[in-house]
């Protein structure tokens, strides 16, 4: 199990890929600023997402790991 520091330290890298540091800062500050329920937003997520498609989205994320 990895430590709170090495996963916040692995978010931000992930952050930094992703939107660029100027995008992460703002992402982080809008996180910040709302008051977020993380476990609200996840269950709304796949809300609309029928069985055939979340599985699809599932297997694409699969098979994006096994490339990497």
């Amino acid at each position: 199990m990895l430590s709170d520091t090495v996963i916040k330290q692995k978010g931000f890298e992930a952050l930094k890929d992703k939107l660029g540091i100027v995008e992460m800062e703002r992402f982080i500050m809008l996180i910040n600023r709302e008051k977020f329920d993380y476990t609200k937003w996840r269950k709304d997520l796949f809300e609309n997402m029928d069985i055939e498609e979340l599985a699809g989205k599932a297997d694409e994320f699969s098979q994006s790991l096994k490339k990497s």
